[in-house]
């Protein structure tokens, strides 16, 4: 989930990176999109910068909803936060041949996933590059069973082009439906999210694992509503139809166990759970072995007469051979001193450089600072020390398994 292109790599505690992507309350220096509930954003106190081209609320201020990204982020650990998300772009896949069509461009075993659930995969190119990560469900409606994909904002434009042009080629039965700003997208994250969407729903919450997904009534309107998120906690994603999407957001935000969250809390969360933001963590150079992706490979789509996909040669290649074939790896890092942030250059304690950072904060959680980044082999094994350079200094970090702190994915009994 989430995982965009966007000038903010990090924003914990990082208030003059929220300014220099704008501190806006209507002194825009570009024209932005808007999400169903701008207003609301703005009504809460929503301090909103440009993300994906879009006005988004880092956090919430002066008001009874504020809450600093320090707080927003315990808020979600131990209760539960709601983030808009809408600008994340939905795709149904319809007709006869959506299911070999999908698995042409993405590396998801599609067609033995079970019906009504979920998992995360990658979109690549003839490289072996990611172009994106993307959420694929095999689900059904009263138009019949399709597969529903969500694929990240700033990466949508060009998602949608290499679909067209991989449609052109496949010539089957296969129809791309696009919503985008039509409808809206929460996220429900943290402990007491199901206890909070149980009120307004029929169905048994504690029946649905993580992952599992479904077409169900919230409080009378009708959502599609998956048991996932981008948090390391356990949450719902509610898909809402655009007339429902305020109404919902204040029910749900007037819960006394929810508050609203932004762009900060989300980045800080992500990053604890050692989650990948697109164009920082991976993008189309990345492969899935590098960066920690190889489980997204479904193993049907490893055998030899399993259907291709781009650049399944090399990705493959580097599952099958992965000690002589992948070079360099994403580790988890402790760095000591300053927070090690994106473009830091990670070296060994005699000046060798191996690595660098690809995103990195002080943990609200840990009360620590935590960084992802790419490090050759073999410095990339846990307790290696290593150096990371930032602002002139030369400080200490030490690799670390990943996530820093424990997911909290619900499985029913």
């Amino acid at each position: 989930a989430a995982m965009l292109r966007a000038s903010v790599s990090s924003l914990v505690g990082a208030t003059r990176t929220a300014a220099r992507s704008m501190a806006m309350r209507g002194m825009a220096t570009k024209e932005l999109k808007r999400t169903l509930i701008y207003d609301e954003h703005l009504k809460m106190g929503g301090n909103l910068v440009d993300f994906a081209d879009y006005a988004m609320p880092v956090q919430y201020k002066d008001s009874p909803y504020a809450q600093s990204i320090i707080e927003s982020t315990k808020q979600v650990r131990e209760k539960a936060g709601l983030f808009d998300v809408s600008h994340m772009c939905s795709i149904r896949w319809r007709g006869k041949d959506a299911i070999a069509f999908v698995e042409s461009v993405t590396v998801l075993d599609i067609e033995n996933l079970p019906m009504g659930k979920g998992s995360l995969s990658v979109i690549t190119n003839e490289e072996g590059g990611i172009i994106d990560d993307t959420m694929v469900t095999k689900t059904s409606d009263e138009k019949g069973d399709h597969i529903y994909q969500v694929v990240n904002a700033g990466c949508a434009p060009k998602d949608i082009k290499h679909f067209e042009e991989h449609l052109g080629k496949f010539g089957g039965d296969v129809t791309m439906e696009v919503q985008w700003d039509n409808r809206g997208l929460f996220a429900l994250q943290g402990p007491k999210a199901a206890s909070v969407l149980q009120k307004y729903v029929k169905e048994d919450l504690s029946k649905m694992g993580f992952g599992d997904a479904a077409n169900m009534m919230v409080n009378g309107w009708p959502c599609f509503v998956a048991r996932c998120g981008y948090t390391g906690e356990d949450g719902f994603e509610i898909f809402v139809n655009g007339d429902e999407a305020v109404p919902l957001w204040r029910l749900l935000c007037d819960e006394p166990d929810v508050k609203p969250s932004g762009l900060g809390a989300r980045d800080a969360l992500r990053l604890e759970a050692g989650l990948c933001l697109y164009g920082h963590d991976i993008d189309d150079t990345t492969t899935p072995s590098e960066a920690g992706l190889t489980w997204t490979v479904s193993k049907a789509r490893r055998e030899p007469a399993a259907r291709k996909f781009p650049g399944s040669d090399k990705i493959l290649k580097q599952i099958e051979s992965p000690k002589t074939e992948v070079k360099k790896v994403r580790v988890g890092l402790v760095p000591k001193g300053a927070p090690a942030r994106e473009g830091a250059i990670i070296t060994t304690k005699e000046g060798e450089q191996v690595g660098v950072v690809t995103s990195g904060a002080m943990s609200p959680t840990l009360k620590h600072n935590i960084s992802q980044g790419y490090v050759n082999k073999p410095h990339n094994k846990a307790g290696t020390e290593l150096v990371v350079e930032v602002r002139g200094k030369s400080n200490p970090a030490v690799v670390t398994k990943m996530p820093f702190v424990p997911t909290n994915y619900y499985k029913p009994a």
